[in-house]
């Protein structure tokens, strides 16, 4: 009965995007989920320095690995462009040649770990008592870079292959393993910040060990490991070369991130604890819409790859339409829901207190992010990395600075407005190109 009503409510496009979307955003809202918990282990504890070390640490790390985030989106594209072509050589040989750079990087990342934590908790600038805990915290988190990464590549060959119950599996079980983990370390055991370090690395090991069983299953029938799929030296540089633009573009969002936490850091425990709590929010936002935008990535890459400039169009107005509804729901959740669940994940009085203050601006959120998010990921699927790199820098150079620095004086509040302008610019100058590009038939042509 489901399945019929499903099948005669929805376009023949629109089952296409939910088939794939519905388990993406499953997969993605146990990241945010894991937040929560974090989040919720910690601030009920006696201090709000457990709960700013996290989010310092947990930041930190953020723009650490997804700095290296192409290794997921890049990898997206491109599979899904050879999916399309039908070329199992290319879908093999780009999964093995992705996984050998991934676990390269980590390691890269674990020699050098020391430096760049210092740099990157002094950019940060948290009280001492904070920065000594999330130093704590960073050390033990860094060893999971080799699985970070290769997790972003399973993921982003998975979804470019259109396997998204893959990631779903892959994800939602290794997350369990982490809540129930941190609730043990945390709340056991005592460990407090440290707890959620090690429940964290732990899981990561874990969703790529998952990873890789889906992905062996997965391989196009007939393709044996040969000599020529390692590829030469070449081929790597090429990987990387395609992907710099989404690289550059990565670093420019996530410094913007952590200088929204600096700068909450800046005016104390308190407001750097509030935040917290409300960006967890924004990674509820984020995933949940993005499993529109992996969908979309997936399906404009394919069109791309075959050459159909129908089904691009159709593709991009499904996803549109439902990105629409998909941020119209959250914005309801907030407004309705927003005070119970910040005193959900906080039982300090101060931290609840503030929160409440700036809560508004968590309404404003979804219509403000969804746009960007979809339209990251047209630019994806179609392999058009360039521009997302132009349109990031002039959002966060042109747009994000400019209002901070001109509502100093508004305090979190223009560091609020500041946040929210920046997702606008991204949206409004990837929409223009995005116009631009379809009224000249641009998606099509060589590069």
């Amino acid at each position: 009965m489901i399945n019929r009503i499903y099948k005669a409510v929805l376009r023949p496009t629109d089952r296409r995007l939910w088939t794939l979307a519905w388990p993406l955003m499953l997969t993605n809202l146990t990241v945010p989920l894991l937040g929560l918990v974090d989040t919720a282990a910690l601030g009920h504890l006696d201090s709000p320095e457990y709960l700013g070390a996290v989010a310092v640490g947990a930041n930190l790390f953020t723009i650490l690995y997804w700095t290296f985030g192409f290794m997921r989106m890049g990898t997206t594209g491109l599979a899904a462009q050879a999916w399309g072509q039908r070329d199992a050589f290319a879908q093999v040989a780009l999964l093995l040649r992705s996984l050998l750079l991934a676990v390269g990087i980590g390691l890269l990342l674990i020699l050098f770990h020391r430096p760049l934590i210092a740099v990157g908790l002094k950019l940060m600038n948290p009280s001492p008592d904070v920065a000594a805990l999330a130093a704590e915290y960073a050390a033990i988190r860094i060893w999971s870079a080799p699985a970070v990464l290769c997790q972003y590549t399973l993921v982003g060959w998975l979804i470019g292959t259109q396997f998204p119950r893959g990631p779903m599996v892959m994800l939602i079980i290794a997350n369990g393993i982490n809540i129930v983990l941190d609730v043990f370390f945390v709340t056991v055991l005592g460990w407090n910040s440290r707890g959620v370090a090690m429940a964290t690395v732990m899981a990561e090991y874990g969703a790529t060990a998952i990873g890789v069983m889906i992905v062996l299953k997965r391989m196009p029938e007939g393709q044996q490991l040969t000599r020529e799929l390692f590829g030469k030296v070449s081929d790597y540089l090429r990987i990387l070369q395609v992907n710099r633009y989404i690289m550059v573009r990565t670093i420019a969002l996530l410094l913007c991130l952590a200088f929204f936490t600096a700068q909450g850091a800046r005016q104390g425990d308190i407001i750097l604890a509030a935040n917290a709590v409300l960006i967890t929010f924004l990674l509820v936002i984020s995933n949940a819409l993005d499993g529109f935008a992996n969908a979309a990535e997936a399906l404009i890459g394919e069109a791309i790859g075959k050459g159909s400039k129908r089904q691009f169009r159709v593709v991009f107005n499904s996803a549109l339409r439902w990105s629409f509804w998909g941020a119209l729901l959250l914005t309801i959740g907030f407004v309705l829901g927003g005070r119970w669940l910040i005193s959900l994940l906080t039982g300090i009085e101060d931290v609840q207190t503030t929160a409440w203050q700036y809560l508004p601006w968590l309404w404003m959120l979804p219509f403000a992010a969804v746009w960007s998010y979809l339209l990251d990921g047209v630019f994806i699927g179609a392999t058009r990395t360039r521009e997302m790199q132009d349109t990031m820098l002039f959002s966060a150079l042109g747009v994000f600075l400019p209002v901070w620095w001109l509502t100093t004086g508004w305090g979190n509040h223009g560091l609020w407005l500041a946040l929210i302008s920046l997702m606008l610019a991204r949206a409004g100058s990837m929409g223009w190109l995005c116009w631009r590009y379809t009224r000249q038939d641009v998606w099509f042509q060589p590069r």
